[in-house]
């Protein structure tokens, strides 16, 4: 799907907060609430929109630990991996990624302690390495119109 300028100037307004109103959105863009909702179901149904969430924050409901981790999947673990991985509650993103690694994930902890219980669940399925994350330097930034 193209989009047009007016449409861009809708998903800003809904990436930087999903709860505005239609009506809101329409205040700042400068159409009536309608067509706003018009625009923003056309791409909710052609799949531009895909969701909407809400983001927790992992610290303030007692995780100490958010990582990024990459498997080097073994011969034949991988597809098995791919299935396992949807099973557990550390991994908030997983990615199969290009390069010596098959996948990324991000994954949040309680402590040490959960790292390295985790990290021994994995081990069966290939080479990991880990990286502790500390601090975020861009978050949920906005995709943005193609130059």
């Amino acid at each position: 799907m193209s989009l047009d300028n007016l449409n861009w100037k809708i998903l800003k307004c809904l990436q930087s907060n999903a709860r505005l109103s239609n009506a809101e959105i329409g205040r700042r863009v400068g159409v009536s609430s309608p067509a706003v909702s018009e625009r923003i179901k056309k791409m909710e149904d052609l799949g531009v929109i895909q969701n909407y969430h809400t983001t927790v924050s992992p610290f303030e409901v007692g995780y100490q630990f958010k990582a990024l981790i990459t498997i080097r999947a073994f011969m034949g673990k991988l597809k098995p991996f791919l299935e396992k991985v949807k099973s557990y509650d550390e991994v908030i993103n997983c990615y199969r990624i290009t390069g010596n690694e098959n996948i990324v994930m991000e994954v949040v902890l309680k402590n040490q302690k959960h790292l390295e219980a985790f990290i021994d669940q994995l081990i069966v399925y290939g080479e990991t390495k880990t990286q502790i994350v500390l601090s975020h330097v861009v978050k949920h930034n906005p995709v943005k119109p193609l130059k």
